[in-house]
């Protein structure tokens, strides 16, 4: 009897074993400040996952500035996909063979489930009254930003803040000046937009931290509400969130099914919802319109003042660019 119950017992830890080592883990690399956001999809997409399949599936998260990350993915890291927040990284990707060069084909949206836009954080009650972008070029202003050679939400800022003085019929030139006066304001560039926000909230340095709308909810969920107000400017920029399937991975995981799946469930009425609720903006307009934070401001593209944000990319973040020519650090 005995020697039986142990081979039953046996036989069942075998099976639970079996099953284990067959269950899917997906890796998921993506942008820091996204890092909340995917702290609830995953979870919903496990359980949508099951009840579709019936099969169980985990997800890993990586998380760090989108254009180190990128690099990495590129180097070696074996991500199943990659939801970044500028295309350029993944652009970078598909360059090297790592990611589809269709990629924008294939998902809705060019590939783009959420956007978002760049806005002001500032201490609760806006000591400085900060209220739109001429604000930021203030003497008595210093201005948090992330280095945008080394994060798309540093990019993002930078090119709303050039993009801002266009939309108000403002010349290149005008531009050119305003954003250099900005980053004379800036006494430090953070490496990526969790950073920005340690730098602004934990080190207590400057007045005003441009960053991503989503970032009011991650703020709040991690320092507690009523540490920062939140500024809509005049007129921002549309940033776009792609996301692709890194096909060196799944090719060599056999995991291409799971990874559409999971990127196909950011597109989803629960994914879409999931988004708003972490204020980023989701592309179901029904599900958009639910949600009052997401104020109607003046919202521009990267197309409209930089071609395309490779372009952009090419003349104001490579080597020698536009901003290494205008940005002095501080000494």
């Amino acid at each position: 009897m005995k020697t039986t119950l142990k081979l039953t017992l046996g036989a069942v830890a075998l099976a639970a074993a079996s099953l284990a080592s067959a269950q899917t883990t997906l890796l998921n690399v993506s942008y820091d400040v996204a890092r909340e956001f995917y702290k609830d999809i995953n979870p919903a997409f496990i359980a949508s996952y099951k009840k579709a399949t019936g099969k169980d599936i985990k997800v890993d998260q990586s998380h760090a500035g989108s254009s180190a990350q990128a690099r990495a993915v590129a180097d070696g890291l074996d991500a199943d996909v990659v939801t970044m927040n500028t295309t350029t990284d993944i652009d970078f990707l598909a360059d090297k063979g790592v990611v589809a060069k269709d990629w924008r084909n294939k998902f809705p949206n060019h590939a783009a489930p959420t956007t978002s836009t760049m806005l002001f954080l500032v201490r609760n009650g806006n000591p400085k009254n900060i209220k739109d972008w001429d604000d930021l070029i203030r003497p008595d202003v210093k201005v948090v930003v992330v280095n945008p050679k080394t994060g798309g939400n540093g990019r993002m800022a930078y090119l709303a803040a050039w993009g801002q003085v266009r939309a108000k019929g403002g010349t290149d030139a005008q531009a050119l000046d305003y954003v250099t006066k900005l980053y004379k304001n800036v006494p430090v560039l953070a490496r990526g937009g969790r950073d920005a926000t340690g730098v602004f909230l934990q080190r207590g340095i400057g007045d005003v931290l441009i960053t991503f709308e989503s970032e009011v909810v991650s703020v709040d969920n991690e320092f507690g509400k009523g540490k920062v107000d939140a500024i809509h400017p005049s007129a921002s920029l549309i940033t776009e969130n792609p996301v692709a399937v890194v096909e060196r991975t799944v090719a060599k995981k056999g995991t291409a099914e799971q990874a559409k799946a999971y990127l196909d469930f950011l597109y989803s009425p629960e994914g879409q919802e999931i988004a708003a609720k972490h204020n980023i903006r989701p592309s179901n307009e029904a599900i958009l319109k639910k949600y009052p934070q997401f104020k109607p401001i003046k919202l521009f593209s990267v197309n409209q003042y930089f071609g395309s944000l490779a372009e952009a990319q090419k003349v104001h973040f490579n080597d020698g660019g536009q901003f290494d020519k205008l940005y002095q650090p501080s000494k």
